[in-house]
């Protein structure tokens, strides 16, 4: 039986749990300035969460193991604080690791399922129609919030009939030639089962941009999990994950338009978790988000720039797993090459979602109230249509303010004319 300071090292299971101590090397840094308080977007919004510095460094110098305080759960692992912090501690990773210990004994049933999403999208895509109609019944999501404890007004998942694998496999493969090469696209368990469509036009982009995109069966990079304090399953699920889109090239860039798992296989997975393997950081230093990909070829002037004029004003939001990558807004850069497109940023700190935060009933209002200068931005600067990098922000918005919100790549594949 192990004990909670021997799952800080070695995990439930015998996993390394070797992040603990690339955080903890960065802890004496803190100066106690307050400045990841005053950006935290959940202690400015409840008084259930005490702020990250309290929970984080402060705390990390009294507890051994186990929290001392119990309102790290309500930290949403936005990320925010590290990013703002002056001195580069490491407050974000260091509180979702003593989360990941206080929960172990304890973990809930819900956050366990809430991990489980290729579970979730093979199920639901074969009976996509009743899927979305359940989620959509509100006595039905009144029962799931009373027995699982997923708020009956969050965000859920869209099924859709045909997975993105399954598009891929049955089309017309493109001929060729492919002059620009080969690229591996990586779409995540989101962009295969519920972001089809996003899927599928970064595909087209890629590829009337001149590349062959090969696409290897592929899991789940664990980032649910993970941010659930599953570690040890999600480590095992980043290395499988490496292992396969390592088997369709080791030379290859990897493309990605799910942000989100993206910045698991280039932050999470090595700075929470401590993952450290040749396999990720193969994978870490290839990976691109597609946005980040298109500005590269810009900047290196291969970026073909004939673009259809688009008018129109859009909101854009960055969301918290695209910052925490230290690329800026790429996304901005390249749309603004659209003649005709303005695109406002929102400079929100966080939309509220934090990934799985904003689906559990005791959280969900904090998440609400995190997100509104959003909500309220986006339907102030277009009632119908805002662009977000990662999926759940993106289900988040819609479903928050009510406009339609999509992957910038949407309006860059309309731009080339092939929509």
């Amino acid at each position: 039986m192990t004990t909670p300071d021997q799952r800080l090292v070695m995990g439930e299971d015998g996993l390394a749990f070797a992040g603990h101590k690339l955080s903890r090397a960065s802890l004496d840094a803190c100066v106690k300035c307050t400045i990841c308080e005053t950006a935290c977007p959940v202690s400015a919004v409840t008084p259930l969460f005490t702020g990250p510095k309290f929970v984080g460094p402060q705390a990390e110098r009294f507890r051994n193991g186990e929290s001392v305080d119990h309102s790290l759960d309500y930290c949403s692992s936005c990320g925010t604080c590290t990013l703002v912090c002056p001195q580069g501690v490491q407050i974000a990773e260091l509180n979702s690791q003593a989360r990941a210990v206080m929960k172990a004994d304890h973990m809930p049933l819900r956050d366990r399922l809430i991990g489980k999403t290729v579970l979730m999208g093979t199920v639901m895509t074969p009976v996509a129609p009743i899927a979305r109609a359940a989620l959509k019944n509100k006595p039905i999501r009144k029962v799931m919030e009373a027995v699982i404890g997923v708020h009956a007004d969050a965000p859920m998942p869209p099924a859709q009939s045909q997975t993105f694998e399954g598009w891929f496999r049955k089309r017309a493969t493109p001929a060729g030639p492919f002059p620009r090469g080969t690229v591996v696209f990586f779409h995540g368990c989101a962009g295969g089962y519920f972001e089809v469509e996003t899927s599928k036009k970064s595909v087209e982009v890629l590829e009337h941009l001149g590349y062959q995109v090969l696409v290897p069966k592929q899991g789940c990079c664990g980032l649910a999990q993970q941010s659930n304090g599953l570690f040890d399953g999600a480590t095992k699920d980043v290395l499988k994950l490496c292992d396969d889109l390592r088997s369709a090239g080791k030379d290859l860039t990897i493309i990605s338009s799910s942000g989100s798992c993206t910045g698991m296989l280039k932050h999470e997975a090595h700075e929470i978790m401590g993952v450290d393997d040749e396999r990720l950081r193969d994978v870490g230093t290839r990976i691109r988000d597609i946005m980040e990909f298109l500005l590269e070829l810009h900047d290196a002037g291969e970026l073909p720039t004939d673009f259809s004029p688009i008018e129109m004003t859009v909101p854009y939001h960055a969301p918290c797993q695209l910052k925490s990558q230290g690329i800026g807004k790429p996304a901005i850069e390249v749309l603004r090459l659209i003649p005709g497109l303005t695109v406002v940023d929102s400079n929100a700190t966080c939309c509220g979602i934090a990934g799985t935060y904003g689906l559990k009933k005791e959280k969900y209002e904090i998440a609400q109230a995190v997100g509104k200068p959003l909500f309220d931005m986006v339907k102030a600067t277009n009632p119908e249509l805002a662009l977000c990098d990662t999926e759940t922000c993106r289900w988040q918005i819609e479903q928050s303010s009510g406009v339609k919100t999509e992957h910038p790549i949407y309006l860059i594949h309309q731009a080339y004319g092939l929509s």
